[in-house]
């Protein structure tokens, strides 16, 4: 009986020759799925066969009846149970497992994550390869390093063995400290290539070329501020204030202190700075200064208000570069010797500090600068401010700054002196002779004043004394639109525009030859009214006219077309109220 109850506990397969999945990686989820289906049907032969060990069973106990075949029973049934129990559970946890596995599987994507994981270990082993090598080249290259005894020797048999193995370790642990200290800086050493990098140019656009504008406008803004204050402070602006920092700074180069002074002075400003971008409200400013209106940008603008933006934006890029040019142009015609006597003032006064600088000792030289720059900044300046003329005679880098021209300027006026050019004639006779041909003569300067009809004064009979002012030597070229006309020959006129010093004169360019009859002369004492015109509203910009009303003329005057309108503008601006005021200053004597 016992055997049959073994051959019924074993009948299938054992425990350990079952294959578990998790070391069978290869089995796919089809396998396992046929495994389930097929341990199930053994647990459906189970009761068969437990049905007919109990049938022997109760004839064993019917054959012979007794203690030991009663107790054999019940340990039977029992065994039987918890081995069928533990298979249940045993099969719902792999069926289970499997579940989970596969919905891992499906859920996290592992092949990715593995050739991740392989790119990693791969470059970690580069890594390393890369310290040991550089760990070996160092250990070779180090003159304290001994050569190490091949690994196949056996080991040294001599008492100073363990010294020389106990060298080479520290040796080896003090350069391996060096290196983690300081091989990131040595790696720094290295040459390479430099990398050249080309910016990318952005396209022309209006709303950033404007807001380029703005940003190196907010930018200058500091230093503009600081120039303006040290112009208040030289021309004593705030005479408390000026005082106090003349006295502190003489006070100082007298001692010797001027460069510790304004370092002081730089580390104050920066501690101001400091406090104002923490939040404190700290202005402190010699000039007050006027907070410009910050205009809110426009975000739909019309075809022309985006034409007339550029056109202001380029137009104060151009007088910023205008600018900027004139300054280079005049620091190179200084030095190249444009203007000679010029230039002479400064190569003496180069010589002077250069023997200055052999002969007196440095702390002399020094104090003497400190002393001088003081007296120029708050005493020669502020009287050469107050005063023009004296500076224009005596105040020398202040002469040799404006008298300097620029490459432009010397165009001018070569161009100038090419045109007021007459030929040489045979004898004076004939040069008197042509003289009226060719215009009216300056009588101090010996310059001729001409158009291209004839002489100026004739062509508009004026006086002799009546000649174009400098700022219009050449004339103003432009259109003259009289709108009491109706004929559109009368109505337009193109010409040349001359203000003198009492009248405003308008030569027609189809005016005939000794013809004054489409000329225009008007007297700036008749002027009533005079100001800049915008012929057509349509276009963009601020019109390029001037307009002008005199008693002889229902509707204004105009003429337009003018290239340089704004200084034709200042120009006969100017002369018109010198005239007023003459008048009004000659009318109580009389």
């Amino acid at each position: 009986m016992l055997k049959r109850l073994d051959r019924i506990r074993f009948r299938g397969q054992r425990r350990d020759e079952f294959l578990d999945l998790a070391e069978s990686p290869n089995t796919s989820d089809t396998e396992c799925a046929d495994e389930a289906l097929a341990k199930p049907r053994l647990s459906i032969r189970e009761p068969e066969e437990l049905r007919e060990a109990e049938a022997e069973q109760q004839s064993d106990a019917q054959a012979g009846p007794g203690s030991f075949s009663a107790a054999l029973q019940d340990d039977s049934r029992t065994d039987l149970n918890e081995v069928k129990g533990h298979l249940e559970i045993a099969l719902l946890e792999k069926h289970f497992l499997q579940e989970e596995l596969r919905k891992l599987k499906e859920e996290s994507n592992v092949d990715a994550m593995r050739q991740e994981l392989e790119k990693e270990r791969l470059r970690r082993i580069e890594l390393e390869q890369k310290v040991n090598d550089a760990l070996r080249a160092r250990l070779e290259d180090s003159p304290s390093q001994t050569p190490k005894a091949p690994p196949s020797a056996p080991p040294a048999a001599p008492a100073g063995g363990g010294t020389d193995k106990q060298k080479d370790t520290l040796s080896d642990i003090f350069l391996k400290w060096l290196y983690d200290r300081f091989g990131v800086y040595i790696e720094d050493f290295r040459f390479q290539p430099e990398e050249s990098t080309v910016e990318p140019e952005e396209p022309l656009s209006g709303k950033r070329l404007t807001e380029n504008m703005r940003r190196l406008k907010r930018g200058f803004k500091p230093v503009t501020n600081f120039m303006r204050n040290l112009s208040a402070l030289s021309s004593w602006y705030s005479v408390y204030t000026s005082a106090i920092a003349f006295i502190f700074y003489m006070y100082a180069a007298w001692h010797g202190w001027t460069i510790p002074m304004l370092l002081f002075l730089a580390i104050l400003r920066l501690s101001l700075n400091y406090l104002i971008s923490r939040g404190w409200r700290i202005q402190w400013s010699i000039v007050p200064e006027v907070s410009e209106p910050v205009e809110p940008p426009k975000e739909d603008l019309t075809v022309s208000e985006k034409f007339q933006l550029v056109l202001d934006v380029a137009q104060k890029a151009q007088n910023l570069f205008g600018r900027m040019a004139n300054i280079l142009e005049k620091i190179k015609n200084l030095f190249m010797w444009v203007q000679p006597e010029l230039t002479q003032k400064l190569y003496v006064g180069l010589w002077v500090a250069f023997i200055s600088s052999c002969l007196l000792p440095y702390k002399l030289l020094g104090f003497i600068m400190a002393i001088y720059a003081g007296i120029k900044f708050f005493i020669i300046g502020f009287i050469f401010k107050s005063c023009p003329k004296l500076r224009q005679r005596f105040d020398t880098p202040y002469v040799i700054w404006t008298n300097l021209p620029t490459d432009l300027q010397l165009k001018e006026r070569n161009s100038a002196a090419m045109s007021r050019r007459v030929p040489a004639v045979g004898n004076r006779g004939s040069l008197s002779a042509a003289a009226p041909l060719g215009g009216g003569r300056d009588e101090d300067g010996g310059r001729f004043y001409s158009t291209k009809r004839g002489a100026f004064h004739e062509v508009f009979n004026l006086p002799e004394s009546e000649r174009p002012l400098t700022v219009c030597e050449n004339g103003w070229r432009c259109c003259l639109i009289n709108r009491d006309k109706k004929t559109p020959s009368d109505y337009i006129r193109n010409g040349v525009l001359y203000v003198t010093e009492n009248y405003l004169c308008f030569e027609s360019s189809s005016s005939r030859s000794g013809s004054t009859k489409r000329n225009k002369v008007i007297k700036l004492l008749d002027i009533q009214e005079i100001q800049k015109y915008k012929v057509l509203s349509v276009l963009p910009g601020s019109g390029m006219g001037i307009s002008i009303a005199t008693p002889s003329t229902l509707k204004p005057m105009v003429f337009g077309a003018m290239m340089h309108r704004d200084e034709a503008f200042d120009a006969i601006f100017s002369q018109y109220n010198k005239i007023l005021g003459g008048a009004a200053a000659a009318s109580p004597e009389t």
